[in-house]
């Protein structure tokens, strides 16, 4: 049996969640990390992942269905030689548009992946964690759930509803030495964000006091510390990686 520790990560095939399961495999953490959808990319992390010394998994899940998410949980389960140290929230969607224009599917469906998808998969670990007296969850929100945003009603709600259960579930949960915290990124460069225009990203780094977007590394680096022993007296808060804008 391994004496590392194992890290669960939603969404971990691109993007986020692809640097956050690198960097917990630099910090000596086995992964297993879930994906929707492209094979061969989720393949890629698993080998890279590897190829700095530990163990990785990929498993193909749907992160807004409950059947799935408890699949994944005992596939990590088994991975993991009954323990799982570690859980990330990574995995959520968008479907932006006007409220008065957004059909009840783009409610339901960004709801379904980005609050759903945590609530399952924290009542599913947290029985774990009890057991051993010791864990980390940290849930994915944004700066979008810390103050709004315009075109992001759906996105919004679900990243500050993600806020509240974080802080709810680490009252729930302090006294078993289980911490639960969230990291809202700001705009960070990914596809995401590679569907907006020049113009547009502009706009948006204006408003930004670093004047740059952030990278998916920048959000890894606090995932990660939030995830080792470094930050052992810290539970309920909300960090805000996002260059300023939340100031």
């Amino acid at each position: 049996m391994s004496d590392r520790k194992v890290a669960l990560v939603t969404g971990g095939s691109r993007g986020i969640g692809k640097a956050i399961c690198l960097r917990l495999a630099k910090a000596n953490m086995d992964v297993v990390f879930s994906y929707r959808s492209n094979d061969e990319q989720a393949k890629e992390v698993e080998k890279a992942c590897e190829e700095l010394g530990v163990k990785a998994l990929c498993v193909k899940a749907d992160a807004s269905r409950k059947e799935d998410c408890e699949m994944l949980i005992a596939k990590a389960l088994e991975f993991g030689d009954g323990a799982i140290h570690v859980l990330v929230n990574n995995a959520g969607i968008t479907r932006d548009g006007l409220l008065m224009k957004m059909s009840d599917e783009d409610l339901e469906e960004v709801l379904s992946v980005n609050l759903n998808g945590p609530f399952y998969m924290m009542r599913g670990i947290t029985r774990i964690m009890l057991r051993q007296k010791c864990g980390s969850i940290i849930n994915m929100s944004s700066v979008s759930g810390v103050l709004g945003n315009a075109g992001q009603v759906n996105y919004s709600a679900s990243k500050a509803a993600v806020i509240g259960m974080t802080k709810s579930m680490a009252r729930e949960v302090a006294t078993k030495n289980i911490r639960v915290n969230a990291v809202a990124p700001g705009m960070i460069a990914t596809d995401m964000t590679d569907a907006i225009s020049e113009a547009g990203k502009q706009a948006l780094v204006e408003k930004i006091p670093f004047k740059r977007m952030g990278s998916p590394e920048d959000i890894a680096n606090m995932v990660a510390f939030l995830a080792g022993d470094e930050s052992s007296y810290i539970t309920g808060q909300v960090f805000c990686v996002d260059g300023g804008m939340a100031i």
